[in-house]
């Protein structure tokens, strides 16, 4: 028997927990699973596992044991990954995840030739303005667009986007122009619910320091593209990126509120679980984003 093959049934068993949930996660039988383990354990001399009908743990060799072949099976993986970066072509399935509206307005144009590039890869869009757990949920790589925190994920900047706080003109002709972040709390707002600060809007004024002002929500929706037809439909004021509205500003169907009073830049960006061992179709998508987005389209409404 394979010593990498009873490593790899070990580390799997470790990981999934139970014997059935390693063969799922590696497509072999239950019963070869457990007979890898047993081989590696007869070689070996020692008990890695303490089996009962409920849980399985690790013995101490078996946490000794564990830590040292994850990391060579770890190894092996990155300089696998390492050399098809290098030579291969990427292939397999890529699950990725992206906001609803820069999904369909940014990215969907973009697929076509990353398929064209790529044959071998296939993909599985989602689109959600939802923030979900790629390890958990199985994604290869999101689209997000956020301040990033400090967390375990990776991630490449791909663009900035602004947000404006902008009405149509008829809305401002029948209930005034704002020319001060406090008179917001007297307009109607389209506010959007992911928002972090909710109902709360943070403006940098000439001067550098940060002004907050209370709004008073019309309408609350989930969906940018929801927030932008309201404002067009003269329903009260929006605060929404750039990449949504840059082609109503430039047309002038909603107009920008206080341009001397900045509201916050945003990156947007490629998260992946880990730089190391990124397979080469999430490393070939990567690069592919941030040479798509080097010039934003919505860069020029700025």
């Amino acid at each position: 028997m394979d010593k990498f093959q009873q490593m790899a049934s070990f580390v799997a068993v470790v990981d999934a927990g139970s014997f059935v949930g390693a063969a799922d996660a590696t497509g072999l039988s239950k019963a070869a699973v457990s007979r890898h383990v047993a081989e590696l354990e007869q070689r070996l001399g020692a008990r890695l596992l303490q089996r009962t009908t409920r849980r399985l743990s690790l013995t101490d060799d078996g946490q000794l044991f564990f830590a040292r072949a994850k990391d060579m099976l770890a190894a092996v993986d990155e300089a696998e990954s390492e050399i098809s970066s290098r030579s291969g072509e990427p292939s397999g399935l890529l699950r990725i995840n992206a906001p609803l509206t820069f999904g369909v307005l940014h990215l969907a144009p973009l697929w076509g030739r990353f398929a064209q590039l790529h044959p071998k890869v296939s993909l599985d869009i989602a689109l959600s303005d939802r923030v979900v757990d790629l390890v958990e949920e199985g994604y290869d790589l999101a689209v997000r667009i956020t301040n990033l925190p400090s967390s375990q994920l990776v991630s490449r900047q791909l663009a900035t986007t602004r947000m404006v706080a902008c009405a149509s003109p008829q809305y401002l002709a029948q209930h005034g122009t704002p020319r001060h972040p406090g008179e917001l709390a007297g307009h109607a707002v389209i506010s959007y619910s992911y928002w972090a600060a909710r109902d709360e809007w943070t403006f940098t004024a000439p001067d550098g320091n940060a002004v907050a002002v209370r709004t008073h929500a019309r309408i609350h929706a989930n969906n940018g593209d929801t927030c932008r037809a309201a404002a067009l439909d003269h329903q009260g004021i929006i605060l929404q990126p750039d990449f949504i509205v840059a082609d109503d500003l430039r047309q002038g169907s909603l107009v920008e509120l206080m341009p001397d009073y900045r509201a916050m830049t945003l990156g947007i960006h490629a998260v992946y679980p880990s730089r190391k061992h990124l397979p080469i179709k999430t490393r070939r998508l990567v690069d592919y984003l941030v040479e798509a987005f080097a010039v934003p389209a919505w860069s020029v409404a700025r």
